[in-house]
């Protein structure tokens, strides 16, 4: 067997951990080849093995049959090995094309970068393969789909045969996710080669060929992907059977929580991005919020937690006027908030995991006296809510920074639900997270709902809106367009709705306003 990549018996060590425990992966020419694991089972670690960023304590890497030494990326990218990273590696104030040229830039005869060969490069190139980007944009004007095609061309254009994929779609919407599965198709179509490193198994089961599952470091096989099935494949990857149907009991609402009426919110442009929104959510049911990104949900979630100025509009928690109150007096007046960037709102990240886990609380008893901080009461319940989030991390004095995505999101969710807020806000809170976490959390989400909390769901997936939701708000430029219950409802109409269609009672779900 002719293998463009192998790795065998690969063992990365950590201080305290051992991240990769001899993982073999080979991987055919034209192949898609899933990499499938929990959060912090070791995938991100195995790739940036094979990309150079880390060296591994034993084992081998050949390319092409041949035996190498990938001591850095620039070796890994005259291998022919590129990786398009989950958090993308680009400067926002630069266009396309000089991000993707950077530290290759073409030359003219007299030594100054050639610009314009470059485009009509980064051009020919964006048409073979369908990406559709413009060379001459500014990053910071284009959305995150097209960055990450930039990311794409930019391993592309430095003439990588195999392309390896971190969670390329943990931050796509559903129509950019099509998107890319047509481009890696295209890709391989040429003969290169993808790993793709993810937890998504819808995604496994449509695009790949094979699937390599690694848990708790181990390599657990290699399965054909025709050959099996989802169900199969998260339960090798857990190491149990996972219920993808989250069980709960019909929802019992009661007083209304949060009340908003008549809401405008700008953005850092000072455009309208939230005109005019209502919204009420009751005690004991989960409201979902379905839209596309952009459509003013994160501007309308800054507002509510006092992180962006409303121009215009009241939010009332339980009766009592919260508009435009600051952070912190909006989460003493009862509302938890697991933010969609939990690297930007979430986390100090270079803070221990037990000091992330009292942020809203370090000032209070008994973390504080007389603004001393206790760091055994403080250290002591970290510990504790590591131990029920199953927070995968060496110890609770590990900076955040040093643990994966999804045990980082978990830790901030243990300290949001711990608190038992009135309102729960939960912005992606799945963002990034294995079949096993997502279970976890819908569950909490549940949980909360049960003990008469209300919960506000934002998530740009759209079967997470349907299975948790007890009623779905669509949201469509800037406003609440449609108020629809899952059961009367489905992914087709509420993809016809987020686009702004007017939809007719098919399923019985109201019509757009």
């Amino acid at each position: 067997m002719d293998y463009v990549i192998e790795m065998l018996n690969i063992r990365k060590e950590f201080p305290g951990i051992v991240a990769n425990d001899n993982i073999t992966i080979q991987v055919e020419k034209g192949e898609i080849h899933a990499l499938l694991g929990e959060n912090g089972a070791g995938k991100s670690t195995l790739m940036n093995v094979l990309f150079g960023l880390y060296q591994p304590e034993k084992g081998e890497i050949r390319v092409k049959g041949e035996k190498v030494n990938i001591t850095n990326p620039n070796v890994a990218n005259d291998l022919g090995i590129g990786m398009v990273h989950q958090h993308f590696m680009l400067v926002e104030p630069f266009t396309v094309t000089q991000n993707i040229i950077l530290g290759s830039e073409p030359k003219t005869k007299m030594g100054n970068i050639n610009i314009k060969k470059a485009e009509k490069e980064i051009q020919e190139l964006s048409d073979r393969y369908g990406l559709k980007v413009d060379p001459s944009a500014k990053i910071s004007d284009i959305s995150v789909g097209m960055q990450q095609r930039v990311e794409i061309l930019k391993t592309l254009y430095r003439g990588a045969d195999v392309l390896i994929f971190d969670e390329p779609t943990a931050v796509l919407t559903p129509q950019e996710i099509s998107e890319l599965i047509e481009i890696m198709r295209s890709l391989v179509k040429e003969g290169k080669s993808i790993i793709l490193i993810t937890h998504k198994l819808k995604e496994i089961m449509e695009v790949c060929d094979k699937c390599t599952v690694i848990r708790k470091g181990k390599g657990i096989g290699t399965v054909e992907v025709a050959n099996t099935t989802t169900n199969e494949l998260a339960s090798l990857m857990v190491g149990r059977e996972v219920n993808f149907k989250t069980e709960k009991k019909e929802a019992e609402p009661k007083d209304t929580v949060l009340d908003i009426n008549n809401l405008y919110v700008k953005d850092a442009r000072k455009v309208d991005l939230v005109k005019g929104l209502d919204l009420e959510v009751r005690a004991g049911e989960i409201v979902g919020i379905a839209g596309i990104d952009g459509n003013g949900q994160t501007e309308l979630i800054e507002a509510i937690t006092g992180l962006r100025k409303s121009t215009s509009g009241k939010i009332t928690l339980r009766g009592k006027d919260i508009t435009n109150k600051s952070p912190r007096k909006v989460t003493e007046s009862g509302i938890g908030h697991i933010p969609q960037d939990r690297h930007k709102y979430g986390l100090v990240l270079d803070y221990p995991i037990g000091a992330n886990i009292v942020l809203q609380t370090y000032y209070q008893k008994p973390y504080s006296k007389a603004t001393i901080l206790n760091y055994k009461e403080i250290y002591s319940k970290a510990k504790s809510l590591i131990e029920e989030y199953d927070v995968r991390t060496p110890s609770e004095y590990t900076l955040a920074r040093a643990l994966s995505g999804g045990n980082q999101q978990k830790a901030i969710i243990g300290r949001e639900v711990d608190r038992s807020p009135d309102l729960l806000i939960a912005a992606q809170p799945t963002r990034g997270l294995d079949v096993g976490a997502i279970e976890f959390i819908h569950k909490k989400l549940i949980e909360e709902r049960d003990k008469g909390k209300a919960v506000l769901l934002i998530s740009f997936e759209l079967d997470e809106i349907l299975d948790v939701s007890d009623r779905i708000a669509v949201m469509f430029d800037g406003k609440v367009v449609a108020d629809v219950k899952p059961e009367e409802t489905n992914e087709q109409e509420l993809g016809l709705l987020m686009a702004g269609s007017q939809v007719s009672k098919v399923g019985g779900t109201n019509d757009g306003e």
